[in-house]
């Protein structure tokens, strides 16, 4: 066995990252923020008891119906390069902390640690890619209708059209919720992952070389 490089680390990340951006992340979250946008605080307050939106299923169906299948995809290229940085650097960072943590120590990490590197790495990425969220949620919030005319058409262009209008701080909006949220996330995550690892090891169902996990088929 040999130990997987750093480029392979970012490779296997950026490439899980597009994966689930095209066939789960995309469609999902559109869905998502239309259930979450439908209201605002200046709604009317009888319209509270109709919405438009109920759920995931009927989201999707709604949306399909009205806008076409394609409509699911709005947003797919934000989305693929924000997930795909994502978990890029999230894998990669954690590796290379961990092996750094390990080599100091000269000891295996501990679950306190895993937790901690976890949520370094996780926070790492998303001041890169937020700007790429802001604009996969104004394209996945606009609803598209024949003959309406739509506001934000693609990535660069909708990355003007925000700075322009709203200034470049803009693109940052909400990066303190999202680095809340997917730090503790990332750090949760690699936690269970290095304790599931260890107990699939301790019961032979894994084998390891120090450095990676495979399935001990």
């Amino acid at each position: 066995t040999r130990k997987v490089s750093t480029i392979s680390t970012f490779l296997a990340g950026l490439g899980s990252g597009v994966n689930e951006a095209i066939l789960v992340v995309t469609p999902s979250e559109l869905c998502k923020i239309r259930i979450q946008a439908q209201y605002h605080s200046m709604t009317d307050h009888s319209e509270l008891t109709k919405p438009k939106y109920h759920n995931v299923i009927q989201t999707a169906n709604l949306i399909v119906k009205e806008e076409g299948i394609q409509a699911l995809y709005k947003g797919v290229v934000p989305t693929m390069l924000r997930q795909g940085c994502n978990q890029a650097v999230s894998l990669t960072m954690y590796q290379l902390l961990k092996t750094e943590f390990e080599k100091r120590s000269g000891k295996p990490t501990e679950s306190w640690q895993h937790m901690l590197i976890g949520g370094i790495s996780g926070g790492m990425s998303p001041v890169v890619t937020n700007p790429l969220d802001v604009v996969k949620t104004r394209m996945q919030k606009q609803v598209i209708l024949t003959n309406e005319p739509v506001k934000y058409h693609s990535l660069l262009q909708s990355f003007v059209v925000i700075a322009k209008e709203e200034g470049v701080a803009s693109l940052w909006k909400g990066l303190s919720l999202r680095l809340m949220r997917i730090m503790v996330g990332q750090a949760i995550t690699f936690t269970i992952y290095e304790f599931v690892s260890d107990l699939l090891y301790k019961h032979k169902l894994l084998q390891t070389n120090k450095y990676y996990y495979t399935l001990k088929l």
